[in-house]
């Protein structure tokens, strides 16, 4: 049975650390040998590792301390294969490898659009990471593995990543849990009953990179000429800036951002409409989750993912990145589309189906273990 190692910073609440779950469960329920490696610990997304997967937790005090457990860890497992998850962790794991002549077992994976992405954390040493770790990439044996093409394309276009060095794969966004979860009655009271009024949702951290500065003016627009709500679900560090810009905007009455939810997919089941407001993705969890129960879409076309999960606008509309107007448009547009709703919900579920977790698994085994699945 094939050995596989998969490296994290720790299972915190990020869109990168769930698909890891998602993946290593898959990959744990198809018998391949698998254990998650956190070079730090703990982290909300702990609780959903499938019973049985071994996590081993380095307690490591930041990544740069991981590099002698980590070689220890690697020395004693002997894997057959290795997968490091994000910029920083991929350095210092592509670095412990070198001094342990396993380069040659070791994939990366870049999360998110690259040459953006770099630009939001002033830490000089994730800032050196993320200066080293294109010439890593153009170095090790196997091509990094990105989330989209998209991706892919951006990391050619602002490093000396060459287009062998990268390829990639799709996210494990659907599996039998999303299933599951999604039939259950969502929480939210505007979507428990709505009252006549339609419901918009979006979830994601309340930060820059989501854009939801965009949405309340858009909101705004339709609600102009719609009774429609809008419930965003996440936490972050523009809580007060968006709370006071829907008050500017005369729109508090008509937004809710009630913070993290447990389910998130049952309440976007239950909407009328998910917006994907963002300044850049690496490829939107949540829009293929929303699209995997059926829920109408609209999206920026942001750098990068909603192209290709939206095939350029055919599955749902693929909205002029930033212009404001154009979403709220769409907006009103999808709200009150006249279309078959059990037909356009069937097509946009099968529009998704390469991102379930059994699709991802095959796709990063070809990579990680190519020959050996």
């Amino acid at each position: 049975m094939s050995k596989v190692s998969i490296v994290l910073h720790d299972l915190r609440g990020g869109g990168a650390e769930k698909m890891m779950v998602r993946l290593a469960n898959q990959l744990y329920n198809d018998g391949i040998d698998i254990e998650l490696v956190l070079l730090t610990e703990g982290g909300v997304n702990f609780k959903y590792v499938a019973e049985g997967l071994s996590v081993v937790e380095l307690k490591a005090p930041r990544t740069l301390g991981a590099f002698k457990p980590l070689r220890h860890y690697l020395k004693a497992r002997q894997p057959d294969a290795i997968l490091s998850v994000l910029t920083h962790v991929n350095v210092i794991t592509a670095l412990t490898c070198l001094s342990l002549g396993m380069t040659g077992i070791l994939s990366t994976s870049e999360r998110n659009t690259f040459s953006l992405d770099r630009k939001l954390n002033n830490d000089p040493t994730v800032k050196l990471a993320y200066w080293l770790a294109p010439y890593i990439y153009r170095w090790l044996p196997k091509p990094v593995i990105a989330v989209s093409n998209g991706v892919a394309d951006d990391l050619v276009a602002c490093s000396c990543v060459r287009r062998k060095d990268v390829t990639s794969a799709s996210n494990p966004v659907i599996t039998v849990e999303t299933r599951n979860a999604a039939m259950a009655l969502p929480s939210h009271p505007w979507l428990l009953n709505k009252e006549g009024k339609k419901v918009i949702v979006s979830v994601g951290r309340l930060s820059h990179q989501k854009g939801y500065d965009m949405l309340l003016p858009a909101l705004k627009q339709a609600a102009d000429n719609s009774d429609v709500r809008l419930v965003i679900f996440g936490e972050g560090e523009l809580r007060d800036d968006l709370a006071n810009q829907a008050k500017l905007l005369n729109i508090a009455d008509r937004v809710d951002m009630p913070g993290y939810t447990e389910n998130p997919i049952a309440e976007v089941q239950a909407a009328d409409l998910f917006v994907l407001s963002s300044r850049f993705e690496g490829s939107p969890n949540g829009l293929v989750e929303a699209m995997s129960v059926g829920t109408p879409v609209v999206a920026f076309d942001c750098p990068h993912g909603p192209r290709e999960i939206l095939d350029g606008g055919k599955v749902a509309p693929l909205v002029e990145y930033k212009n404001i107007n154009a979403l709220a448009s769409a907006i009103e547009s999808e709200l009150n589309s006249s279309v078959d709703k059990a037909t356009k919900r069937q097509q946009i579920i099968q529009s998704v189906s390469r991102f379930s977790s059994e699709n991802s698994a095959a796709e990063y085994l070809k990579l990680i273990l190519p020959g050996k699945q």
